[in-house]
């Protein structure tokens, strides 16, 4: 039987994709924080639960420790562990919220590897990395602590995989677009939280409400994303990277020179060079 470490199993798309991976099959060390969903994927079969916070190094000795009751070896870790904020870089929580989603996002998926990774070369297994769309393509306006810490995840994949090549482990990462989860459906809540403590932007984010829902109005079908998951998995020889659920309006922004991106969302927001964004 196949195994798996997996965090963030408790989210929307980490709790799918390890519904599915069960479905098929394979030993899901599924790791997560909230107790209740660990509770129900712990009656699926070939699920073992581990309550686990990729920010809390003792916790993860401790899930692996659980995991060596079954198992010497790994065939994959899989990287979900991640959360999404919509919020300024320069007002309100600005600096805690980037700590905690570079702790989260980028510093969790190191730690993960670095303590699983004689479990993987037992294996003979491979490694999972969760980006995003935004980790590749044009960075947005009040997202910006997200996007830096997926272009950090594609950085950190990319070496790891130049690093790991020489021991025959692959990296791979997996580049979602925006799905339907509950990732997203905490976004209109910072959009408010946003808008009622800005003291610069009032204007600027009203209107920008317009882009943020058709973008988000997107999102495709989350078993689509656990499918892919599935094939960075089980395909013999994998890709570097999975690419799922860019949106046309995501592409086209990202194919677009900076200046004229700039300038595109000045004449969208309809705010004048120079003068004030209230």
């Amino acid at each position: 039987m196949k195994t798996v470490f997996f965090t963030g199993a408790t989210g929307g798309l980490g709790e799918l994709c390890v519904r599915t991976l069960s479905r098929r099959g394979w030993q899901v060390f599924a790791a997560g924080t909230n107790r209740g969903k660990l509770n129900e994927l712990e009656q699926l079969p070939h699920v073992i639960p581990l309550h686990a916070n990729v920010r809390d190094m003792d916790s993860l000795i401790a899930a692996k420790e659980k995991v060596l009751e079954y198992t010497d070896r790994l065939d994959a870790v899989v990287n979900f562990a991640g959360i999404s904020v919509f919020s300024s870089l320069v007002e309100g929580e600005a600096i805690p919220l980037m700590e905690k989603l570079m702790d989260i996002n980028v510093l969790g998926t190191a730690r993960v590897n670095a303590l699983m990774i004689d479990l993987i070369e037992k294996g003979h297994g491979r490694i999972i990395n969760c980006s995003s769309t935004v980790g590749w393509s044009a960075s947005q306006p009040f997202s910006g602590a997200y996007c830096a810490s997926k272009r950090a995840i594609e950085a950190y994949s990319d070496s790891l995989r130049r690093e790991l090549m020489f021991i025959g482990i692959p990296v791979i990462k997996i580049q979602p677009g925006a799905y339907q989860t509950e990732l997203l459906s905490g976004v209109d809540d910072d959009y408010l939280k946003t808008l009622k403590g800005t003291t610069h932007y009032q204007t600027v984010l009203r209107r920008l409400k317009f882009v943020m829902d058709k973008v988000l109005g997107a999102a495709g079908d989350p078993q689509d994303l656990a499918n892919i998951v599935v094939r960075a998995l089980e395909d013999k020889r994998p890709r570097l990277k999975y690419r799922k659920g860019t949106g046309f309006l995501m592409w086209l922004m990202s194919a677009l020179p900076d200046r004229l991106l700039d300038w595109g969302y000045r004449m969208v927001l309809k705010v004048p060079w120079g003068n004030s964004a209230t």
